[in-house]
């Protein structure tokens, strides 16, 4: 998450094209309908209840909400009810316009000073086709300017993100497989070992140019106000 989101366009050497969705965003599918093989227990109840209070905070309406974010009104009202889930790039398009961190949609008050995040209750968010996950591996207690999460993207599979706020920047390292990384139409390739830091104020996309799947780890930095 993304990701504000890996801007987070991947120059291609001749390769045999990767399946795409259109999609743009960060990352995650532009898409609001759920994202294929997700549920609601992939996404806290407490996203409809942070997009309520931080809608409520700012004096918006769920139509200029809608207006800002590009999300309609509909879909953020079956958020806020938690009857629908939101993919990765929804969540960043509603962040963005709420000028809020992607973290503090995913905001639980009261977690304690030590926190276990056990697999089996990951919070994970997945592109409408699937094929590109993010578990955010910190406590969703308060919004962060620091993130941590672990993603994962399919065979052939590629997520473009959107340009977050200005002064955001993403630490990345492949622990399996290959990412091809790139960053305002400069792409990278990065083995199973390297990382990459960039300035994420500018459209990026991942790539896996792969035949097996790709992890990465992705430290979020945002600017302090």
């Amino acid at each position: 998450m993304t990701p504000r989101g890996p801007s987070k366009a991947s120059s291609d050497p001749a390769r045999t094209p990767a399946p795409r969705a259109k999609r743009k965003g960060a990352p995650g599918a532009a898409a609001e309908a759920p994202a294929a093989g997700g549920s609601t227990g992939d996404v806290p109840p407490s996203v409809g209840d942070s997009l309520r209070r931080l809608r409520s905070e700012r004096g918006l309406s769920l139509e200029k909400l809608a207006k800002a974010s590009g999300v309609s009104r509909a879909m953020l009202g079956q958020i806020e009810l938690g009857q629908s889930t939101p993919t990765i790039n929804v969540v960043w398009k509603i962040a963005r316009a709420l000028g809020v961190p992607f973290s503090a949609l995913l905001s639980q008050q009261g977690a304690s000073t030590t926190t276990v995040l056990a697999a089996a209750r990951a919070r994970i968010l997945r592109s409408r086709d699937g094929s590109f996950t993010s578990r955010a591996l910190f406590p969703a207690d308060l919004p962060r300017h620091v993130e941590f999460y672990e993603l994962h993207l399919g065979p052939l599979a590629e997520e473009r993100a959107e340009a977050h706020p200005p002064g955001t920047t993403e630490n990345l390292v492949v622990t399996a497989g290959t990412l091809e990384m790139t960053v305002a139409g400069e792409a990278r390739v990065l083995a199973t070992g390297d990382a990459i830091v960039f300035e994420a104020d500018v459209p990026h996309v991942y790539r896996n140019p792969g035949t097996v799947e790709t992890v990465m780890y992705l430290v979020m930095t945002y600017a302090r106000a």
